[in-house]
C-alpha cells in the first residue's frame, strides 16, 4: 500500500492548526506537501519485498572451482541506514553491519544494503529491524548463520526526554551457527568499535 500523499497533506495541515500555527503563513504554506513527500520516501519499504534483492544468488559450488565452497563469513560493515521510530515518528539513523555464513550460494554484495534499506523504510523499532534483516537473509540464502549488528542514534533519545545527543543504541540479531556468542566473537572483533 503506497503512502496516500493527499491525505498526509491534509493531516499535516490539521496538525499545524492543532499546535497553534497558521498553515497559510509563507513559511508553512508548502509544509504539508513537503512532509507528504518525505513520508513517501521514509515509508517506501511498506510496499516492497525485502527478499527481492536476494532473488539472484550465485552458486559457489558450481563455478570455476566446483569443489570450492565458502568456509568463512561474508561481512559488510558500515551500511548507513535511517528509519522512523514507530513510537514517536522521529528519525533514527546509524550503521548496520551484516554478516552471513554462506551455504552453497552467495549474493552480490549490493543486495545486502537493499535489504536493510527496504526494511528500514517502514515505521520501525531498532530491535525488530535487526531481527527482520537477519530472518530475510537466513530464509532467502539458506545461510548457515547470520549476524546483524545495528548501531543507531534515536531522535527520541537525542532530541527529547533525557536529551542525550551522544547516546547510541546497539542491537544484535543472530541466526544459525552465529547464534552462539563464541561463534560470532571473531565477527564482532572485525566490526570493531560499533559507531553511528
Amino acid at each position: 500500500m503506497a503512502v496516500d500523499s493527499g491525505r498526509v497533506e491534509a493531516l499535516v495541515r490539521e496538525l499545524l492548526v492543532a499546535i497553534g500555527e497558521d498553515p497559510d503563513r509563507p513559511g508553512l504554506k508548502r509544509t504539508p506537501q513537503r512532509v507528504a513527500e518525505a513520508y513517501t520516501e521514509f515509508f517506501s519499504g511498506l510496499d516492497q519485498d525485502p527478499a527481492e534483492p536476494l532473488g539472484n544468488p550465485i552458486s559457489v559450488a558450481r563455478g570455476p572451482e566446483p569443489e570450492t565452497v565458502a568456509s568463512g563469513a561474508v561481512l559488510l560493515r558500515d551500511i548507513a541506514f535511517r528509519s522512523v521510530c514507530e513510537h514517536h515518528l522521529l528519525l533514527f539513523r546509524g550503521v548496520a553491519h551484516v554478516a552471513y555464513l554462506p551455504g552453497d550460494t552467495v549474493v552480490g554484495l549490493g543486495a545486502l544494503p537493499r535489504v536493510v534499506d527496504i526494511l528500514a523504510a517502514r515505521p520501525q523499532v531498532q530491535e525488530r529491524l535487526g531481527e527482520q534483516i537477519a530472518d530475510t537473509i537466513q530464509n532467502e540464502l539458506d545461510a548457515r548463520g547470520v549476524l546483524v549488528v545495528l548501531d543507531a542514534r534515536h531522535g527520541c533519545v537525542t532530541m527529547r526526554g533525557g536529551r542525550q545527543p551522544d547516546a547510541s543504541t546497539v542491537t544484535v540479531a543472530a541466526r544459525g551457527e552465529l547464534a552462539e556468542p563464541a561463534a560470532r566473537a571473531e565477527l564482532i572483533a572485525l566490526i570493531g568499535g560499533v559507531r553511528s
